[in-house]
């Protein structure tokens, strides 16, 4: 399987712009600027996209992994914050909040566990990752 998405650039780095298209088409000529990464621009930017990407890869992993030990969740929200410090990614912090029919919390952080370190999107990641977790 393979995914593709495509950046298109026009001007300098602060003053230029540029669109981003998924092959989904679920971002098709989505604008981002700078104003959209260091200021508070409308667009998207590169960060809210890694996080938007590491949120949805982890929910999916825990459901998985849940599903394998028996378990179905009612619901999994996952919050990630992306924090870009000195021109680099430093940080991927994870809050997460499942309700989970059923389970134990020593079972839940077993699963836990499993997904901090198979998550695709985590192993992707070369920095710190931190996590808040609430189960209901």
């Amino acid at each position: 399987m393979k995914r593709n998405a495509t950046a298109v650039w026009n001007g300098t780095g602060k003053e230029g712009n540029g669109h981003l298209s998924t092959q989904s088409g679920v971002l098709d000529k989505t604008q981002y600027s700078f104003n959209t990464r260091f200021a508070d621009g409308v667009g998207t930017n590169p960060e809210e996209l890694v996080a938007a990407a590491h949120a949805g890869c982890f929910a999916m992993k825990l459901s998985f992994v849940l599903n394998a030990a028996g378990f179905t969740a009612d619901v999994i929200d996952v919050n990630c914050t992306i924090t870009l410090e000195g021109g680099s990614i430093t940080n991927s912090h994870l809050v997460v909040a499942a309700t989970v029919p059923g389970i134990d919390k020593v079972k839940f952080d077993e699963c836990m566990e499993d997904v901090k370190a198979n998550c695709l999107i985590s192993k992707l990641l070369n920095v710190d990752k931190t996590y808040e977790v609430t189960l209901a």
